[in-house]
């Protein structure tokens, strides 16, 4: 069983989940409250900040040129493009910069947040990529899941664009990019060594549901 094998048999509980969660439910069948995406939507765009910064420890804390690359590339994918595509999809929902830099960040999401970039401080390359992909490869996953379920999901006029932007080519290809360099980074890693990656993997597996539940129930 690989690393990556491994990590998702002790979160997949909490990935099963996902897919009843009432939100991601909303996104599959259109029926999602607008408000409630908009809560969303803002809190991923402050999420998405502090993700970045996870990376940019990455880069610090590579031992090879290679994994250096990797990281820095995601820092300027989200920075130059999948923040200029939140920008764009907000303003959709009637999200302006002012509403944008006047709502706080909410507290399950500094949380999350916080966690992964204690986990990054503490860690090497490989423990700044265990804390990175559960958030990564669970939205590819979710997405992947609505488009068998519902085929229409992707054309939905006020969702579909989230679903899309998931399972294009380029976002999962940069997933396999992740799996294969955890995989690698990890290939002579000891049993304890693979059972605190379990340990991160899960605990970022369960802030990724607390932040559906956030984005549902509106917590602060």
């Amino acid at each position: 069983m690989s690393t990556v094998e491994r990590l998702l048999a002790a979160a997949k509980d909490v990935w099963d989940s996902y897919h009843q969660h009432p939100f991601v439910e909303g996104l599959k069948y259109g029926t999602l409250d607008v408000e409630k995406f908009r809560r969303y939507m803002i809190q991923d765009y402050w999420y998405l900040m502090e993700y970045t910064k996870v990376f940019a420890v990455g880069v610090a804390k590579s031992q090879s040129i290679e994994t250096m690359k990797t990281f820095a590339k995601y820092i300027q994918a989200i920075l130059d493009g999948e923040v200029n595509v939140h920008n764009g999809y907000m303003a959709e929902f009637g999200i302006s910069k002012e509403e944008l830099e006047n709502t706080p960040i909410a507290q399950d999401n500094r949380s999350y947040t916080n966690y992964m970039l204690s986990v990054a401080y503490k860690g090497g390359e490989a423990e700044v990529l265990t804390a990175i992909f559960s958030c990564a490869y669970s939205y590819e996953v979710i997405a992947r899941r609505i488009v068998e379920e519902v085929p229409s999901a992707p054309e939905h006029p006020q969702y579909g664009r989230w679903v899309r932007g998931y399972i294009t080519p380029r976002y999962t290809g940069n997933n396999i990019i992740l799996k294969e360099l955890l995989d690698r980074l990890t290939a002579d890693y000891t049993e304890k060594q693979l059972q605190y990656l379990e340990e991160v993997f899960v605990a970022c597996s369960r802030y990724e549901a607390a932040f559906w539940d956030m984005a549902w129930f509106g917590r602060e």
